[in-house]
Formats: structure tokens, sequence, C-alpha cells
């Protein structure tokens, strides 16, 4: 097992590698253009475009252009945005990073938990009113919008029962980090988390009781029963344990992608400076060495979250862990 650990970090550190090679070469090596051109911004003088050719080393071979800029954006991080007023990326980005972190892992355990929860009631009163009614709410929250449901807590909240005793406590919108303000910053993302966490607890909630409505057809269902488990231990011990293979899957990509900068909407509508609303600004400014940053961060969370679904999928799955 920890063979097969250390073999999937050597593939991520490959991965990471063909990743930062190919953006490279889009951004900064595509025929035609003057990269030095594209990173100095739109008005910029020519003292400054042959400054930042000359800080790069675009007048040199392209594998020396790839090192000099990787060197600049992980080992010295003094890669600068030249958009910005010569601001580095790699601060930026670190500012950007704890706010997206907060914000996705606290609505990915509510919507971790309100899927299971939902799931496993669906499953255990399958055909029932409690069923369809888990349904319906599952298929709702999918249904709604994250930004309109974000505007509508934001107007409940913030604007129309502000003054009541039911959301008085609520701050203005903004974000309060933790380790200064660890009250300010759970009251302050207690409504972005459950905006977030709404449309996928009931994506998860809906895949989970299909994979448990097929696992009770399965032969170690039947012998479990036959042997007079209870239906609750049937239920946590045997099927529940292998319909988290697929749930797990979509936890990886979901939570990878939403780390990365998918929490877009969310950030812009609670006001939270992270690293979605830092990329769309980049690219609407053609920061380039900002995207650059932004996305090899988005890469990094990506990979990291598929290779611990890999792992995870050993310790849930004994089939796994056999092959």
């Amino acid at each position: 097992m920890v063979f097969a650990i250390l073999q999937r970090l050597g593939q991520m550190v490959f991965v990471m590698f063909g990743i930062s090679a190919l953006v490279f070469l889009i951004f900064f090596a595509t025929p035609g253009s003057d990269p030095a051109a594209r990173i100095a911004g739109r008005n910029a003088s020519q003292e400054t475009i042959a400054q930042i050719r000359s800080e790069f080393g675009f007048d040199q071979p392209l594998p020396v252009q790839y090192v000099l800029m990787m060197k600049r954006l992980f080992v010295t991080q003094d890669l600068p945005s030249y958009v910005n007023r010569g601001m580095r990326v790699v601060p930026q980005v670190a500012e950007a990073a704890p706010v997206t972190l907060s914000l996705v892992f606290g609505a990915a355990v509510l919507w971790v938990v309100g899927g299971i929860v939902f799931g496993v009631a669906a499953a255990m009163a399958r055909d029932t009113l409690l069923d369809r009614g888990l349904m319906a709410l599952a298929l709702i929250g999918v249904s709604m919008p994250v930004y309109w449901l974000g505007e509508v807590m934001n107007l409940i909240s913030q604007s129309r029962f502000h003054d009541t005793w039911a959301f008085s406590w609520v701050p203005a919108l903004g974000y309060k980090p933790l380790f200064s303000d660890p009250v300010g910053w759970f009251l302050t993302l207690i409504i972005p988390w459950a905006t977030l966490a709404a449309l996928y607890v009931g994506i998860y909630g809906r895949v989970l009781r299909a994979n448990l409505v097929e696992a009770y057809q399965e032969d170690y269902i039947r012998t479990a029963r036959a042997k007079g488990l209870s239906p609750a231990r049937v239920m946590l011990r045997h099927a529940l344990r292998t319909s988290l293979i697929p749930f797990v899957t979509m936890f990886g990509l979901d939570f990878g992608a939403l780390v990365g900068g998918a929490a877009l909407l969310t950030e812009v509508v609670f006001g939270l400076n992270g690293v979605g609303r830092l990329t769309y600004q980049a690219l609407l400014n053609l920061d380039l060495p900002m995207i650059l940053g932004t996305v090899m961060y988005a890469s990094f969370f990506v990979v990291l979250a598929n290779a611990s679904v890999d792992i995870v999928y050993v310790l849930i799955d004994p089939r796994v862990r056999k092959n």
C-alpha cells in the first residue's frame, strides 16, 4: 500500500510538470506574438517591454524561457504582475487561497454529510412518501443557481430581516481571517457554506440513493441479510461502504475544481476575494503571469484531490485493495 501511495505521488509530479509545460507553451510560446508585450499589458512602453524580454529570457531558447519562468514562480516566487503595478503573483494567490479553502472546506462538510443522510434515508425508505419527498427536495436544490440562491440569502439576511432576532447575528459581506477572528470567520461563512452546499447535497444524495438501491440487489447483501444482520448493519457496513465509490469520485473532482476557482459565483455574491475572483479579474485584464499562477494553483488541487480519491478507494473497498 505504501508503494502504491508513493507511485501515485510520483505520478502527481509528472502530471504537474506536463500541465506547467503545456500552460507555458499556450501563454508564452504562441507563434506570431510577442510574449513580452503580452505580459506588459496594454499601452506598455517599449522600455518596459524590453526589460521584460531581458528578465524572462525571451531572447533565449524556449527551454531556458520555461526554466526561468518556473524558477520565478516556484523558487524565488518573485514573478510580477505588470498589470497590477508590479505586485507579486505568489503573494496574491497565497492571500486569496485561505478564503477559497475556507469556503470550500466548510461547504464540503455540509454537502457530504447532507448527501449521505439524504441518500441513506431515501434508499431505506424506497418508494415511500419520504423517499419521494427527499428526492423532490434534492431536485429543487440541484435546480437553483448558486448566484440566485446567494442573492436571495443576502436579501433575506442582509436587508429585509437583518434587524430581526433570526438574522441579527449575520455580519456584513466579506471575509474575516480564521486565526485573528475565529467567531467572525465562522459567522461570515455560514450562509455562503449553505448556499454552495445546496447544489451538491441534491446531486450527491440522488447519486448515493441510486447506488444503494442497486447495491441491495447484489448477492453479498442477500448473504448479509440471510445471516440475520440488522438492517442498519447491512446498510452501514455493507451497502453504504461499496456505494461510496462513485460518491468519492465525484467529491474528488468537485472539491478540486471548487478549490481551484470554480466557486467564483459564490465568492462574487458574498464579497469573498478568493482565487476564483482573482482569476476572473486576471482574465479580464489579460494578466498572463497571474493567470499562470492561478492555473498552476488550481491544477495542483485538482491533481491532489484525484490522488487522494485513489488512496481512499483502497481504504473503503477491499476489492481494490486485493488488486
